[in-house]
């Protein structure tokens, strides 16, 4: 329960900090991510749904739990590009089919940058969690985001 609590300070922390940049409100939710091998790992996400929501993502954030992240919902499959613009922390970027499965993977994109990353194929959405996080999990493709939105 104390750890649950203490990320639950952390989220807000960080987004009481964004909103003092002008950021946009997100809700809360939670996602398993589940590995090739089954293992399943559970994360609180907060959820980019809007234009003005997908647009803001994780800018200006400081540090991000390693059990946290963002998950960018389209209202469409379709090929999406990301940027780290304002975004002053390294983030593994998730790209996730219809079906909420991994199909590619970006470790630790550049903070400040403004490379475009593709999605290289058409996608659902997308997550963004704490750069490293893929190589600590052992994430491929292949692996699974578990959300209503894919089901």
């Amino acid at each position: 329960m104390g750890r649950w609590l203490l990320g639950m300070v952390l989220g807000l922390t960080l987004a009481v900090s964004a909103a003092g940049q002008g950021a946009p409100s997100f809700p809360t939710g939670s996602i398993s991510l589940v590995t090739e091998d089954g293992d399943e790992h559970a994360f609180t996400v907060e959820l980019a749904r809007t234009r003005e929501q997908i647009e803001w993502g994780l800018m200006y954030r400081r540090s991000l739990a390693q059990d946290h992240g963002m998950l960018f919902i389209y209202p469409d499959v379709r090929h999406v590009t990301m940027w780290m613009k304002n975004t002053k922390i390294p983030l593994d970027m998730l790209f996730l089919d219809a079906g909420g499965e991994v199909v590619r993977i970006v470790e630790r994109a550049e903070p400040e940058s403004t490379k475009s990353i593709p999605s290289g194929e058409p996608v659902r959405a997308v997550l963004e969690v704490a750069g490293g996080t893929a190589e600590r999990l052992d994430l491929e493709p292949g692996a699974e985001v578990r959300h209503p939105v894919f089901d």
